[in-house]
């Protein structure tokens, strides 16, 4: 079955609830073309043939295989033995898919959109034993408070649930008849309410399986007071602002300022919206905004060893009644501080104080701070050696002050979020912890100057219009359930774990995703079917009471030729990310280092020596797995576990908290980057929007070798792009999209900001702020070193190139 030079370029259309539409079973994205010239391999190895063997046909694959159940043929596609030492263009030609379970259409209609629930092996083994033998990880990747285009949002004064297990209602149960329902994760049968008999969508009676519950994998109900334990608490915000000396040297309180007015009417609440404002350096400074005054007041405690509240009733205000105040406290705050040589910093004083004035209604805390903590409770030493980065000590906390704090906090549903603006060494393993275990959000800005760092000013601003306007959960609680026989052991992700199976998430927020690692206890032998709900109750920022519930179902099989058919390898290369993440803390780097690779040898070896019969030389895996070896490659490049570069120690854990924290589309492209050619870009295969074209230009591979001198090349890092100019790059592009006449009049420094001087005619030549690009490299010296370090393939940023790691790979299974 030789890759096919034909693919789909339509985009898959949106359903009713704003879910995609998937492509076919087991489809992991079109192959690539593989293209045996020697002007097309990257790696300039003669002696990698591709094809060298002739390539079973189909039959002659079946029957090597074992035989498959389920869909044969679309099974085979994603178990094709792909010998990685022969074929080297593995991309798709675009940006790889989420392989579909091999469901009933009707069960893949309404199962979960992979976007938010999605698990490592879209088919469970039977039992623990065939997991072991399969050698990969079994876990689920969620992303429960995504921003989602259609949500069902269901009224009812009964939620009907399973009386057993707790399961919510959802399309995988079974009726059996009207009045009676089977859960699918318990199996218990529960009778049918009244009031669910009745369709509020058709307002027709008697067709219970018809209901918007019964009919979509995520819906959201609107609890009633047995979800509560108190009054659903008002949106309440306090901001905690270092005002020492190198805050005021970095300039970033003015942004601040800056942004929160612009955006003090996007802030998520209603009429009862509370904020506060807290600024600290070697002593504490609350202000009184309350309602009459004719300015704000500053209240300062200077006794920092026994933090105490001056004021309970004005330091939080209804921001609608004292709305004139908190603008002008904003507008004098910058000035009020420009001219402060205190250096120290009180921070742990200060969350404390913050941690006193939210006690009584909870909400979010934000703080930004721009150096190690130097006085008061949790106050901290340097513990980097700049003569040692590449060392990799002191990835855990040096206290425990910050997460008993946050512990404390998460008691209190009052969640911290870190914005850290530093040039210098802060001590992030620390100081994290206070937003690790209270599902806060953990912002770095390394080498921050509002004037000598522009690129990272305009990340920071954009960055805090984001999180001050995106939606937000309070007092909220998260539970997954899974099918009996399952259980979930491991969690990873900024939370407290309250029990076995329930999250305490003191606040949560779109951006935020969680992952969970499980184990097959019992035999599913008896079912054909396993499911996972994820339940989130939180308190919406209007402060009604909500629950939001995501139901994934995946086929049991009992072959391990299926397991592999339906591995999804970016949700195991995430997984496996987060699980070396805590191996690195727990133990050391290079025993996370070493496990990353084995995993790629012992997937390899279990693949060649269970399932795959061919007799071929070489390193051979299923099409559904080709990609893992060069991104788990990726992941060994990445800051979080890189070793022999020189890494700043804060980078270096920021990197691990992102690791922990993103949802898998930007991790993925944080590890892999998607690298694009543009000035050779046609209409062929092109998506048709509205009235306008966009080109789909096919992925490459992440090797120097790809991009050229007479080319221009998108590189897109998830947070960043880059856009590459080669010096022979034809110059009527450069014109046209650069609005510049030739390569060499196009700024070393330029980013999306810089106006094209001087402004082409519009008709003519698109301006640059239309394609809001990031950052622009050109070809220069400088450049090189920040965009290469992305091309995994290469020897940058690690001791391996792509065919070093699979001699590598190949010695190990030797």
């Amino acid at each position: 079955m030789p890759p096919s030079n034909h693919m789909t370029n339509q985009a898959a259309p949106y359903g009713n609830y704003g879910y995609p539409g998937m492509p076919p079973a087991y489809h992991q994205g079109p192959a690539a073309v593989t293209d045996s010239s020697p002007s097309h391999d990257p790696y300039g190895q003669s002696s990698y043939q591709q094809y060298s063997q002739p390539f079973p046909n189909m039959s002659q694959l079946s029957a090597a295989l074992g035989g498959l159940s389920g869909v044969p043929e679309l099974e085979v596609a994603a178990l094709r033995p792909v010998n990685l030492l022969q074929e080297r263009d593995l991309l798709p030609h675009r940006p790889l898919e989420a392989p579909e379970p091999n469901l009933s259409p009707d069960l893949k209609k309404v199962n979960c959109c992979p976007q938010s629930f999605r698990c490592t092996l879209t088919s469970i083994p039977q039992t623990q034993a065939l997991l072991t033998k399969a050698r990969l990880p079994l876990g689920l990747l969620l992303h429960p408070f995504r921003d989602l285009q259609q949500l069902p949002v269901i009224t009812s004064n009964t939620i009907v649930r399973c009386r057993s297990c707790r399961t919510y209602i959802n399309p995988f149960v079974t009726f059996l008849d009207q009045r009676r329902w089977k859960c699918n994760l318990c199996y218990r049968v529960n009778d049918v309410p009244d009031e669910f008999m009745y369709n509020p969508v058709t307002r027709s009676y008697g067709e219970p399986h018809k209901r918007p519950e019964v009919q979509n994998a995520t819906v959201e109900f609107i609890a009633s007071s047995d979800y509560m334990l108190r009054p659903p608490q008002p949106a309440a915000y306090l901001f905690v602002l270092d005002v020492s000396h190198n805050a005021v040297e970095a300039g970033y309180l003015k942004y601040f300022c800056e942004s929160l007015m612009d955006n003090l009417d996007k802030l998520p609440g209603d009429t009862r919206t509370r904020v506060g404002f807290l600024t600290f350096d070697n002593t504490i400074h609350f202000y009184n905004l309350q309602e009459g005054l004719s300015q704000p007041q500053m209240l300062v405690v200077s006794d920092i060893d026994d933090i105490f509240i001056p004021s309970h009733d004005s330091l939080m205000v209804n921001l609608k009644e004292s709305k004139e105040l908190v603008k002008d406290l904003l507008t004098s705050l910058p000035g009020m501080f420009s001219e402060s040589k205190e250096t120290h910093s009180a921070l742990g004083p200060a969350l404390q104080a913050a941690f006193k004035l939210m006690t009584p209604t909870g909400g979010r805390v934000t703080v930004f701070q721009t150096q190690l903590p130097t006085i008061g409770a949790g106050s901290l030493q340097s513990r980097e050696d700049p003569n040692q980065r590449s060392s990799t000590k002191h990835l855990g906390p040096a206290t425990d002050f910050y997460k008993k704090l946050a512990l404390d906090c998460s008691g209190q549903q009052i969640g911290v979020d870190l914005f850290l603006l530093s040039s210098q060494y802060t001590d992030l393993a620390s100081l994290s912890c206070i937003s690790k275990y209270s599902a806060g959000s953990i912002f770095y800005y390394p080498s921050f100057h509002c004037t000598q760092n522009p690129t990272q000013l305009e990340k920071f601003q954009k960055d805090l219009e984001r999180y001050l306007t995106r939606k937000i959960g309070f007092e909220a609680v998260m539970r997954i359930r899974c099918t009996k026989g399952l259980s979930i052991h491991t969690f990873h992700g900024n939370f407290f774990v309250r029990s076995t199976d329930l999250l305490s998430l003191a606040n949560v927020n779109p951006d935020s995703a969680f992952a969970v690692q499980m184990s097959i206890d019992d035999s599913l032998a008896d079912s054909s079917l396993a499911c996972f709900q994820a339940a989130l109750l939180y308190t919406s920022s209007k402060g009604k009471r909500r629950i939001r519930v995501h139901t994934l179902c995946l086929p049991v099989v009992n072959q391990l030729s299926d397991v592999y058919a339906g591995a999804d390898v970016q949700a195991i290369t995430c997984l496996l990310a987060d699980m070396a993440i805590d191996r690195s803390i727990t133990s050391s780097l290079s025993d996370a280092r070493d496990a990353l690779t084995n995993a790629v040898v012992d997937l390899m070896s279990a693949y060649k020596n269970n399932v795959c019969n061919l007799q071929q030389s070489g390193l051979v895996v299923a099409a559904s797995m080709r990609l893992f070896p060069v991104y788990i490659l990726s992941l060994l490049k990445q800051k979080a576990l890189r070793t022999g570069t020189s890494t700043r120690l804060d980078e270096r854990v920021f990197a691990m908290c992102e690791f922990k924290t993103q949802p898998l589309q930007q991790l993925m492209r944080m590890v892999h980057p998607d690298l694009y050619r543009l000035d050779d870009m046609s209409d062929q295969g092109a998506l048709h929007l509205n009235d306008t074209v966009v080109p789909q230009p096919h992925l490459l591979h992440l090797s120097a070798d790809r991009v050229t001198r007479d080319g221009a090349f998108l590189l897109d890092c998830g947070n960043v792009f880059y856009l590459w100019i080669g010096k022979s790059c034809d110059h009527l592009f450069i014109q046209d999209v650069l609005g510049f006449p030739d390569y060499a009049s196009i700024p070393a420094t330029m980013v999306s900001e810089t106006p094209p001087p001087p402004p082409p005619p519009p008709e003519e030549h698109p301006n640059m702020s239309e394609l809001q690009f990031r950052e622009t490299l050109v070809d220069n010296s400088s450049a090189k070193a920040s965009f290469f370090q992305y091309l995994v393939e290469d020897r940058s940023e690690g001791p391996f190139s792509y065919n070093e790691f699979l001699q590598h790979i190949q010695q190990q299974m030797s």
